[in-house]
């Protein structure tokens, strides 16, 4: 949201809201919202809009202690009030929660469902509701334990006062966990210091068992308060029309509790749809089953595959072959289900000069096509990948690490010179710029084929490992490319996908080798060998099989 129209170029280095400027939901229009739908998508996650810890103020609605600040904009994942949206981006800030409403209506207007954050790990140090005060946290909680059940936070022994990486903060009372379970009274800059952990009836120091908690039924009696003011924010949001949650770091939240809780939400709206953010290799996971098995079976649509994004980059960035990538293809038996993404707000820039090679977009299609191609998992891109949104200089507090910072506010220059000015036609994009946008366009159309929708995959690389046609100059069969089939037997389509993954050497005179299994897969004779020609680096050539 602080990003997506906001077309002030001044870019000042740690600058206020005034000096940089900041997106606006009335900003997000109609004839943006249609050329989000050309592109083939169906949701719009709005990121970051909840109220949270800012160092910008407004009428009644003060300025946080910059000591509890990463950045003058503020973490969007600290929130201050999970019944409020940020007056940032509104217009009218006191008519912030009807902006709000009526961009709602638009995206559904254009045939787009919307998701927002669902933050249930932790919240601002300074989180006090001002549209519902009587579910506020930590008002009746024991403070002089570390742990109770029924308690919202957890809260730390002795006495204070905290040692936050700014200074002395002594406003805190009883000191309490920060949301990465640093339980200590002097956390540091690389915690979450400026966020609290909350309790949901479980003693995470005591190991990962949660036997102990209430078996998920959607009833509110014999159940944490904590569960119980989480379930009134999501009902909060349904009413106003939000059709789904990208839940942050739903690793760190007893499973029992996402049984309990999306069952709920979907009694008020069946079709709820919910997200998780979660990584098996976290040590705070509360589960000793795979993440993935364990939130899926526990209510979520889709989790995190953020083992695909780390093949994929360790690959492009540390030269693993192209043949590597077929972990992929029997990862899981769920994979359909595994949430895909080359960037999103805590991922470096596909474009970054820092990472990726250091090509700048080019190598953005290769790894979209193949994330986004392989299998029938949903796929999700982050605003201004599409335009090769570079992510770098020194923004603020994030400085200049490849990303786009969601501390500070200031400007995305391509995506703003594709919004030109609210026109949202593209008109100050250069040619190169505007030619990967339309790939975007026409590649993102083609993942709404029944073959990439539902269809079955079969990877082609290990049997061209002897094809000297499947090679670069100078490389061995499949070190830099990657060939795979997509098959929808009900309508009969089949494609064929070879890309390109090498950042300098273009392919020359391809051929790909089918074996003999492809025709009884195929369900039809197929020649055994498909002539796919040259193919640019970083490109991606895709042929349609006649059946």
């Amino acid at each position: 949201m602080r990003h997506f129209s906001n077309t002030n170029p001044a870019r000042v280095v740690d600058g206020t809201i005034e000096q940089n400027g900041c997106g606006k939901f009335v900003e997000i229009t109609t004839k943006a919202l249609s050329e989000i739908k050309k592109m083939g998508f169906s949701h719009v996650w709005l990121t970051g809009v909840l109220e949270q810890s800012s160092a910008t103020s407004y009428l009644n609605i003060p300025a946080d202690d910059p000591l509890l600040l990463k950045g003058k904009a503020g973490s969007p994942y600290a929130i201050r009030d999970y019944f409020d949206v940020s007056p940032d981006y509104a217009i009218e800030p006191d008519n912030r929660l009807e902006e709000f409403a009526e961009l709602l209506d638009r995206c559904h207007e254009a045939d787009l469902k919307v998701i927002i954050d669902f933050v249930p790990n932790h919240v601002s140090r300074s989180y006090h509701s001002d549209i519902q005060p009587d579910l506020n946290f930590g008002e009746s909680d024991d403070p002089s334990r570390f742990f109770a059940w029924n308690n919202n936070f957890y809260y730390l022994e002795g006495d204070g006062p905290m040692y936050l990486p700014g200074g002395i903060y002594d406003a805190e009372g009883r000191g309490r966990v920060t949301g990465n379970n640093a339980a200590t009274w002097n956390p540091s800059l690389s915690d979450w210091y400026e966020t609290v952990k909350l309790n949901y009836g479980h003693d995470y120091t005591k190991g990962r068992d949660t036997q102990s908690l209430p078996e998920a039924e959607a009833r509110l009696d014999e159940v944490p308060d904590t569960w119980v003011k989480m379930d009134a924010i999501l009902a909060y949001w349904q009413e106003m029309g939000v059709d789904g949650f990208r839940c942050d770091m739903a690793h760190m939240v007893p499973v029992e509790f996402w049984a309990w809780v999306t069952r709920r939400a979907r009694l008020r709206d069946q079709q709820c749809y919910f997200m998780a953010e979660a990584y098996d290799g976290d040590p705070a996971k509360l589960t000793n089953k795979n993440v993935l098995e364990a939130l899926l079976e526990n209510g979520f649509d889709t989790v995190y595959d953020g083992d695909s994004y780390e093949l994929v980059k360790s690959m492009v960035e540390h030269g693993r072959n192209a043949t590597d990538l077929d972990e992929l293809l029997w990862a899981t038996e769920r994979r359909d289900r595994m949430l895909r993404y080359a960037e999103n707000h805590d991922e470096v820039r596909l474009a970054s000069s820092h990472h990726w090679g250091g090509e700048g977009a080019r190598i953005g299609k290769a790894v979209t096509a193949y994330l986004s191609g392989v299998g029938p998992s949903p796929f999700m891109v982050y605003n201004g990948q599409e335009v090769g949104e570079v992510g770098d200089g020194d923004e603020g507090f994030a400085k200049d690490d490849g990303r786009s910072s969601i501390f500070d506010y200031g400007q995305l220059p391509r995506l703003a010179a594709w919004v030109h000015e609210g026109v949202y036609d593209g008109g100050g994009l250069d040619e190169a710029q505007l030619a990967l946008r339309e790939w975007y366009v026409e590649w993102m159309n083609l993942m709404q084929e029944p073959a990439f929708v539902r269809g079955g995959v079969y990877g082609l690389n290990s049997a061209n490992l002897e094809n000297p046609r499947f090679a670069l100059a100078g490389e061995e069969p499949g070190k830099s490319l990657y060939a795979f089939l997509r098959h929808d037997p009900q309508s009969a389509q089949a494609f064929l996908v070879v890309i390109n993954f090498n950042l300098h050497i273009d392919a020359e005179d391809v051929e790909i080798l089918f074996p003999d299994g492809v025709s009884e897969w195929l369900g039809a004779e197929v020649a055994k060998r498909v002539l796919v020609g040259d193919i640019e680096h970083c490109g991606v050539v895709v042929v349609q099989l006649a059946l």
